[in-house]
């Protein structure tokens, strides 16, 4: 560390669990980096409006002085700087790996894993103390990838000796989902829903016959955009990322066929990941009312400062007016991890979005005949939920007894929010690479439910924008979700860390959002026990 720098506060990054070192990283390599910087001011946790991006960065944004402190020390140390942005709060600079790494003391070297050579940061960053406490993330050295994809197949594997072993495989459509759902009968016209896609692809031809398949009118407008070098890439493997783009698309556009659908590729790394949210959120010309993301990847396998970036990028989505909907992740209440800790997966576990969970759904008839948490065992895969390490309670969920974490006691924020159909047994019928299939897992339900966040917005001619506050308020709204659990949680009677509040009543939120905000309940009834006016203390 150079004598004249100071920590950078959360940089701190181990070296890749199972990746293998492989020497030094080529000091020539040209390397981009992007810097984020400190707010104006805090966004308040329920703001009183919904902002336009110019109030948005002249508020809340960065001080253009911050952003030339930053540009100026990046050219004294010989970096480039190719651009600087006030409402993301980014200075991106480039330089070789050699500057980079002397401006800000970064360890970087090659690891090799699965066929692939990467660069991946240790230790910690520095900056001079002119910047302490103005810069708040530095990212582009490690490119190691960030998060996967929260989709499962269906397999020979599932059910294996779990909640509902004796289950028979169903399937449906979107539309069918949405129909068990009880959706508003209208179809997303005049929004559009951003889809953050982190590798994969979609050919129109595919989506073409998807859409005729399933007799879907109009036929939804899909445009993708690329953000850095992320771009959209079919690999032709149904079973790669590809299931995951088109799985998003087919499920957002057969149930809001009216809206536009854009889908932003980004790298998957942290910085690209980061990237492609805040294009997404920052985008003018789209402009999205909601953004679906069904990547993500353990709370613990993000640095302090990654996590803190892409909360405030949320942050700033619920003051524009944006909902974002995100898996909890298909790798039960542990999300996949081997630690013997449980974990919630993230970005799902920001406060500043709707977290979606996954059930296993049994319709017929024209009616639900049953629903559980979804759980076919360790194979099979099972909805995330839990406690957040990282984010204490929201003041949404004050009122939801969310238990604290079993494996610290922190008072954290609980996952997921809501839910939906994900169990590959009950799963969608979609099209990927040409190939007709069945897919579940829960990111099915962030697009699931970024189609109805549309419908809204079209049906109450404005955007709903941030739903948790009015969603807690209105748990008659719901399916209630009581029997299964995900490992270490269990399913009960109102919100809890399987389900969250349950599957969507979709008149009836609907209803919600048309009503003035009633006063959130501190008790945890069973939701077609309460009423909107309901105030009854205690449990």
């Amino acid at each position: 560390m150079a004598h004249n720098k100071v920590q950078l506060k959360g940089s701190d990054r181990p070296a890749p669990a199972v990746a293998s070192p492989a020497g030094a990283s080529d000091p020539n390599e040209l390397v981009t980096l992007t810097i984020t910087v400190r707010r104006r001011a805090p966004i308040p946790e329920n703001p009183s409006k919904q902002f336009t991006r110019e109030e948005l960065a002249e508020q809340f944004g960065a001080n253009p002085a911050d952003l030339e402190k930053v540009a100026d020390y990046a050219k004294s140390e010989g970096l480039t700087v190719v651009g600087t942005d006030a409402s993301s709060r980014t200075v991106t600079v480039s330089g070789t790996l050699a500057q980079t790494q002397k401006a800000f003391d970064a360890q970087v070297s090659q690891y090799h894993e699965a066929g692939r050579s990467f660069r991946a940061r240790t230790g910690t960053l520095n900056v001079p103390p002119s910047l302490s406490g103005v810069v708040e993330g530095i990212f582009g050295f490690d490119q190691r990838q960030q998060a996967h994809t929260h989709y499962r197949r269906r397999s020979s594997t599932s059910h294996k000796g779990v909640a509902h072993a004796n289950a028979v495989s169903l399937s449906y459509s979107p539309l069918v989902v949405a129909q068990a759902y009880d959706y508003p009968k209208a179809n997303g016209a005049g929004q559009t829903i951003g889809i953050i896609e982190l590798g994969g692809g979609f050919k129109t031809a595919d989506l073409k016959a998807y859409f005729a398949g399933q007799n879907i009118s109009p036929e939804p407008t899909v445009t993708a955009v690329s953000v850095g070098k992320g771009k959209n890439h079919p690999t032709g493997d149904p079973n790669g990322p590809d299931g995951e783009v088109l799985l998003d698309i087919e499920v957002a556009g057969s149930i809001a066929s009216g809206a536009h659908i854009v889908v932003y590729f980004g790298e998957n790394t942290t910085q690209g990941f980061l990237a492609a949210i805040t294009a997404a959120i920052n985008d003018s010309k789209n402009n999205p009312s909601v953004i679906s993301i069904s990547w993500g990847s353990s709370e613990s396998g993000y640095t302090s400062q990654a996590l803190t970036a892409y909360d405030q990028a949320f942050q700033d989505a619920k003051a524009l007016g944006i909902t974002v909907t995100v898996a909890a992740g298909d790798g039960g209440s542990t999300d996949g991890e081997t630690d013997g800790q449980q974990h919630v997966d993230f970005p799902a576990a920001s406060p500043n979005v709707l977290a979606c969970g996954g059930t296993f759904l049994d319709y017929e008839g024209g009616a639900i005949k049953s629903e559980t948490v979804w759980n076919d065992g360790a194979d099979g895969g099972a909805t995330g939920g839990g406690v957040s390490e990282n984010f204490p309670v929201p003041s949404y969920q004050t009122s939801a007894s969310v238990p604290v974490s079993v494996n610290t006691g922190f008072a954290g924020r609980g996952v997921p929010d809501v839910s939906g159909d994900a169990d590959p047994n009950s799963g969608y019928n979609v099209r990927i690479d040409g190939e007709t299939t069945v897919i579940g897992g829960t990111s099915a339900v962030a697009p699931l439910w970024a189609a109805l966040i549309a419908i809204l917005n079209q049906q109450l001619g404005q955007k709903v924008g941030f739903a948790n506050p009015t969603l807690y308020s209105n748990p008659q709204s719901f399916n209630d979700i009581t029997q299964g659990n995900n490992g270490a949680y269990s399913a009960g009677p109102g919100w809890d860390a399987c389900t969250g509040l349950g599957s969507p009543i979709g008149s009836s939120v609907l209803a919600a959002f048309q009503a003035p905000a009633p006063v959130q309940t501190t008790s945890k009834q069973h939701p077609h026990q309460s009423s909107r006016a309901a105030t009854s203390p205690g449990r």
